[in-house]
């Protein structure tokens, strides 16, 4: 079941590009941009994460912390990182565990094929780890502008 605004965001503690473990209850205090995504170095995913790396030091003088989220592997993450110059933290779920527990593992289909996949997601969390806001199956177009404009109105 799929977290709704107004509840506690579930914890939890995934790995980062520096096989880290990083986990959403060290940020509490700060507010956090939790997005999620199907795939490093595709079109979409790739305008998203350069989109909210543009506005990194605008969130960060908000005190809010973006943290983007998919099953590709910290290396992966990494090369992305590197080929794109992005300063934003990328965790990896390989396992889907937190995608399933934020309900964005799901049923899609393309060309009449069905399988599971990340829904482009974004959960705006709270100091207090209350979930604020929620885009449901993101348009990638100004979305992380819209995201800080509705942070900046919290």
């Amino acid at each position: 079941m799929k977290p709704e605004v107004g509840s506690k965001a579930p914890d939890f503690t995934l790995e980062s590009i520096d096989l880290k473990n990083v986990s959403l209850s060290e940020f509490h205090g700060k507010w956090v941009v939790l997005y999620f995504y199907p795939k490093d170095n595709t079109s979409g995913c790739t305008r998203e994460a350069i989109d909210f790396t543009e506005l990194s030091s605008d969130f960060t003088s908000r005190k809010t912390i973006i943290m983007g989220i998919s099953p590709d592997s910290p290396k992966s993450h990494k090369s992305f990182i590197d080929k794109h110059k992005l300063s934003i933290l990328l965790l990896s779920d390989p396992d889907h565990k937190v995608l399933e527990t934020y309900g964005v593992w799901q049923k899609k289909s393309m060309y009449g094929k069905e399988y599971m996949g990340v829904v482009r997601t974004t959960f705006l969390i709270d100091p207090d780890g209350i979930i604020r806001q929620i885009w449901n199956k993101v348009k990638v177009e100004l979305h992380a502008r819209d995201v800080y404009d509705t942070r900046c109105s919290l």
